[in-house]
């Protein structure tokens, strides 16, 4: 809101400022520079008609370029060093008295510094020209980041294809009947033996020990001999 009201502002002082000199300009031109140049040297101003031109060029043209908000900074300038020539060099011509004379050159001086505004045309081809740079700005980071890319996809390994046959499942080449798969064992075995068919065989039965016996290391001890009885017995 408050830089709304400064624009409104600033358009008010430039139409206003800039329509009195484009209006004493013009009054100027209405009377031709003979004549303006003759109230010139009547006021003891050197150079009358040199002094007529450039005052009557410099309200017409400043005073436009003011109130349109064209180089509102230069504008000022050179509207105030006019104002400030003129109350130095010879008194002001009529309509314009002293006193308005040093308000304009404040006013244009104040315009200059400050600025004209969102409502002007300096406004419009800094916006054009921000629009421009920041249109430029990207391109050229679109261009940069397309070589670095470009780069990268240069410096990056090659990637080998993959072989067809390991694409190809085994379970497919097994349902189409094709040659065994590579995993397939096809070294020959020999065939398992088959026995007769019959009563499954038993082991046979240890005979039962008999009181007395030892097993030594898996065998029977031997009974213990009895002494034979002597003869003298």
């Amino acid at each position: 809101m408050k830089q709304a009201l400064r624009d409104v502002a600033a358009l008010v002082a430039r139409v206003g400022v800039g329509g009195i000199f484009f209006a004493n300009g013009w009054t100027k031109l209405e009377d031709g520079l003979t004549a303006t140049g003759a109230k010139f040297l009547q006021q003891g101003a050197p150079a009358p008609g040199a002094w007529a031109t450039v005052t009557m060029l410099t309200e017409l043209i400043g005073g436009a370029l003011l109130i349109a908000g064209l180089g509102v900074a230069v504008t000022g300038l050179i509207l105030f060093a006019e104002a400030l020539g003129v109350f130095l060099v010879a008194p002001p011509l009529n309509p314009i008295s002293m006193n308005e004379l040093i308000l304009l050159g404040a006013a244009a001086i104040l315009l200059a510094v400050v600025g004209a505004g969102r409502l002007s045309v300096d406004h419009m081809v800094v916006i054009r020209r921000r629009e421009t740079e920041a249109a430029n700005e990207f391109a050229a980071d679109a261009e940069a980041d397309r070589v670095i890319a470009s780069l990268r996809d240069a410096d990056a390994p090659a990637r080998r294809p993959k072989p067809a046959e390991d694409a190809v499942p085994e379970e497919a080449g097994r349902q189409a009947g094709d040659a065994p798969s590579p995993m397939t064992d096809t070294m020959p075995h020999p065939r398992p033996r088959t026995r007769p068919a019959g009563p499954p065989a038993t082991e046979e039965s240890a005979p039962a020990p008999v009181p007395g016996d030892t097993l030594v290391a898996g065998r029977k001890k031997p009974a213990p001999r009895g002494r034979r009885p002597s003869a003298d017995g």
